[in-house]
């Protein structure tokens, strides 16, 4: 009995076939692909560092340095999508490897994303820096970008751990959080080789809609049992009415050149922007409820057939001797 025991323990250990060391490359090899799916939008571009407003010299935008980020003030969500979706990416990839190490392979995995962002960081700041006027301001903008970059970096190893965690309902807290940048992340892929105003309107309405789509999806499989589970639901559906509020709120004050720099206007304005996004007039509301329609429809949709799997089948009527 002992020897079948190691024998079973073993083939448990080894379902797959994977070692310790294979689990560790292909979790860093999902996190190196994930960082670079998630910049392939704006790679594609040829990249191009965005024309500066204090850029040193007089430069078309064709002519401005490669830059493995759209590092501007006017892009700031969108460098926000590129580097939390990739790695998100990588989470979902882990989540669906199963590795036995777990823990072993999510850090294999962060570190796989580090390498790409970290790198793409470096690369584009030192970029940046070169080419600006030499003055105080253009210190405050390097400063800024560079703390929002980190930050984005942060949030995407966050959204990595949620979603390549074992826990259901963390995993569907982790796509709560990342609804709103892929939507971002996918209009940009479109918007960046369209230019400026080749987008179709139809696609307009699918990236405003799509989160909603992706939370209630998110909590559809997240359930309701145990009642625990019911906090991640009022959880997606806050970040679902806050997330859009504070892209649109960054968006506007950093998109405004007048009150660059200027920081107690533009916390001001800031609180008034998000104040209106987030009241009546901000047009959330359709937004949330209809995710909560989503997720009851395919939550209890999914109770039923689970009920009706688990359902016993009756017993044949007839004799109940030996044929």
């Amino acid at each position: 009995m002992e020897t079948t025991g190691r024998s079973v323990a073993g083939a448990g250990d080894g379902r797959s076939g994977r070692t310790p060391a294979a689990e560790a490359a292909t979790a860093a090899l999902l996190g190196i692909l994930g960082g670079l799916l998630g910049l392939a939008p704006w790679l594609l571009t040829g990249a191009h560092l965005p024309v500066q407003n204090l850029w040193g010299r007089e430069t078309q935008p064709g002519d401005m340095p490669v830059a493995l980020l759209p590092l501007s003030q006017y892009r700031s969500t969108t460098l926000v999508a590129l580097l939390t979706v990739g790695a998100s990416a990588a989470g979902l990839a882990l989540r669906a490897l199963r590795p036995a190490r777990r823990g072993f392979a999510a850090a294999c995995a962060v570190g796989g994303v580090l390498l790409v962002h970290g790198g793409a960081a470096i690369q584009s700041f030192t970029v940046l820096s070169s080419g600006l006027y030499p003055e105080p301001r253009s210190s405050i903008y390097v400063a800024g970008l560079l703390g929002g970059t980190i930050a984005a970096i942060a949030a995407g190893v966050v959204a990595l751990l949620m979603l390549a965690a074992p826990s259901r309902a963390v995993a569907a807290l982790g796509m709560g959080l990342m609804a709103v940048p892929f939507a971002s992340w996918l209009a940009a892929a479109a918007a960046f080789p369209a230019g400026p105003g080749g987008v179709p309107i139809f696609l307009t309405i699918v990236w405003h809609w799509l989160p909603a789509v992706l939370v209630g999806a998110a909590l559809s499989w997240c359930g309701f049992k145990p009642p625990a589970r019911l906090w991640v639901w009022a959880a997606d559906l806050a970040l679902l009415w806050l997330i859009p509020a504070l892209f649109t709120s960054v968006n506007y004050v950093l998109g405004t050149r007048a009150y660059l720099g200027n920081f107690s206007e533009m916390a001001i304005l800031s609180r008034e922007i998000l104040a209106a996004t987030l009241g009546p007039a901000g047009g959330a509301g359709p937004i949330v409820l209809m995710a909560l329609g989503v997720g009851l429809v395919g939550a209890l949709s999914m109770a039923v057939l689970a009920r009706k799997n688990r359902r016993p089948e009756p017993a044949p009527h007839g004799g109940g001797g030996q044929p």
